[in-house]
């Protein structure tokens, strides 16, 4: 369809009258994307463009370039086709689109060439709606749909994935690249002894009576093999990370190149995931949004309706459903609570919920917590993503947790006061780098007493000054009887100058969602398994965590196992 609007395009451009240059031009052109510059290179035949690459770009693995259907790939070869910047967007990487745009606007220019003379459009032609058939329909192309699709298709079944964007990836590919596991190799050779059994206790300890514990030990337990599949599909990893350096063992497992508290690396999972699942003879239908699940007389899944970006309609019948569409963190009236008040998120705009949505619809079992993982962090300096051990209060003044331990659980001490923003109180003595830059910043509230500043930001005075003297006196005496932080973080707060750092919450990974078993079968409110309805990752994370996110790597690596899960169980549904 794409290369079809292109072919009538330039027979458009053709007879669009664009003056006639005598001489050929190579020149350059810059434009901002996600992560810097992107400067491509345009040669012109006279006043036609001849060729177009991209030269420098810094954009997300995944998103911006690397699959034959990102933007890095695609553009630059449509523009000079149609001789037209007016080419359709990649969904789902469209900051990249508009600065390979940008560029190319600039390159024209710069040949001495009016852009104007390159905006020639089409009017969209009506498409049909059609009917596809496989053994098995998956709705999203993120670590979990991709996952399940490969083991169905390894498992002798025909996988059709509907993918709501023009790329793959979902919230995966913005993700920090890291993946949960206990008892690895990586794990051996940097001298840590570890086992499915202790993460088990670990993973407990912090969603307590939350967790399915059977869901939640069959992950542990098949940590090891869910890793080594991974990297038998391409994925290359390089070490593996602390959870947080309070934390041990280490068992966060690192892709190439990631490392920290860090995203976009997400891509060195989902870009080999997808060239394999292709490789194998799966088919992704692109900018497809899953709507409905179709079902039989007897309630059986067996196939999906989707709305395709241009209006038709697409119909696939299957013996057998899964449901990967992700989590809802840009749904905001599902996370309407106080906490999380106002959020950020950088899931892709498509993350609403719609697989709750169809399964709802046909019985299954919704449950949506009034709590989400969340973090709190400085959009000017950063502080609350790293390991900044100093007094941080909730938006009444009060204290909430040992400010020394894994920023999540941090965050989500805060968020069980009801507390929607954060705040760092420190002053010159703070250790931390970020913290000494936070303090530079003119948009950083700052005054010469304790109660001062809280006025400043909003804060009962007496409530902040009262936890300022409480927090000296702890340090005065070298512990910190109310939290447990370590000695060495306790660092009293003496002024002249104090200032408030405002943290604001931020959501990556949204809980609960569908409930399934096991088998990662769709279940009812009753507790039955609606057949041939399966689900896997962030759609359905009932039961694998509580009310605080318990280490990176968690999401990433759940989705692929019950992914698998589900793939396997799918490819033998009748």
């Amino acid at each position: 369809m794409r290369k079809q609007w292109l072919a009538i395009l330039v027979a458009l451009v053709l007879l669009s009258g664009i003056p006639v240059m005598a001489q050929e031009a190579v020149v350059e052109g810059q434009g901002t994307g996600m992560r810097g510059a992107i400067v491509v290179e345009m040669t012109f035949d006279g006043s036609r463009i001849a060729s177009m690459a991209v030269k420098e770009h810094q954009e997300t693995y995944g998103i911006g370039y690397g699959l034959a259907e990102t933007p890095i790939e695609v553009l630059p070869a449509e523009i000079v086709e149609s001789q037209s910047l007016a080419v359709d967007m990649v969904s789902g990487a469209t900051i990249t689109c508009a600065s390979i745009i940008r560029a190319a606007t600039e390159a024209i220019k710069a040949a001495g060439l009016d852009p104007a003379d390159y905006e020639a459009t089409i009017p969209a032609s009506a498409a049909a709606d059609r009917t596809l058939e496989a053994d098995v329909v998956v709705a999203g192309a993120g670590a979990a749909g991709l996952s399940a699709g490969i083991e169905a298709l390894s498992n002798g079944a025909s996988v059709i994935v509907l993918e709501k964007q023009g790329i793959t990836g979902g919230a995966t590919a913005r993700c920090g690249g890291k993946f949960l596991a206990a008892g690895t190799s990586w794990q051996q050779a940097q001298g840590y002894e570890d086992d499915p059994e202790l993460m088990f206790e670990y993973l407990k300890e912090v969603g307590g009576d939350k967790l399915d514990d059977d869901k939640v030990r069959d992950f542990c337990e098949h940590s090891v093999e869910t890793l080594t599949w991974i990297e038998e599909m391409g994925v290359k990893m390089q070490d593996v990370e602390a959870i947080h350096s309070s934390l041990t063992p280490w068992r966060v497992h690192n892709v190439v190149g990631a490392g920290g508290m860090t995203d976009g690396h997400g891509g060195q999972f989902t870009v080999p995931l997808t060239q394999r699942f292709e490789t194998l003879g799966g088919q992704i239908v692109y900018q497809a949004t899953a709507d409905a699940i179709v079902t039989d007389e007897s309630g059986k899944a067996c196939g999906l309706t989707a709305l395709m970006a241009d209006g038709s309609r697409v119909t696939v019948k299957a013996n057998a459903v899964i449901l990967a569409t992700g989590g809802y963190a840009q749904n905001r009236a599902l996370l309407d609570f106080p906490a999380v008040q106002g959020y950020h998120t950088s899931v892709p705009t498509g993350n609403v919920g719609d697989g709750l949505t169809m399964a709802e619809a046909v019985g299954a079992s919704v449950y949506v917590p009034d709590y989400t993982q969340v973090v709190y962090v400085s959009f000017t300096c950063g502080v609350g993503i790293n390991e900044e051990a100093g007094l941080i209060v909730n938006d009444q003044g009060v204290r909430c947790a040992n400010e020394y331990t894994y920023q999540y659980h941090v965050s989500d001490s805060v968020a069980r006061t009801g507390s929607s923003a954060a705040y760092y109180i420190a002053d010159a003595n703070d250790p931390n780098p970020t913290v000494q830059y936070g303090m530079t910043l003119d948009s950083t509230p700052r005054a010469d007493s304790v109660e001062a500043l809280a006025e400043s930001i909003g804060m009962q005075p007496e409530a902040l000054a009262a936890t300022v003297a409480r927090y000296n006196e702890l340090c005065e005496h070298g512990e910190d009887k109310d939290f447990g932080k370590p000695t060495d973080k306790m660092i009293a707060l003496a002024g002249p100058t104090f200032y408030a750092i405002k943290m604001s919450p931020c959501v990556t990974v949204t809980y609960g969602g569908l409930n399934i078993n096991r088998d990662a079968q769709v279940l009812t409110d009753g507790g039955a398994p609606i057949d041939g309805l399966y689900a896997a990752g962030e759609v359905a994370f009932t039961g694998l965590f509580g009310t605080e996110y318990p280490c990176c790597g968690m999401a990433v690596g759940s989705a692929v196992y019950f992914g698998r899960v589900a793939g396997a169980q799918a490819a033998t549904a009748e």
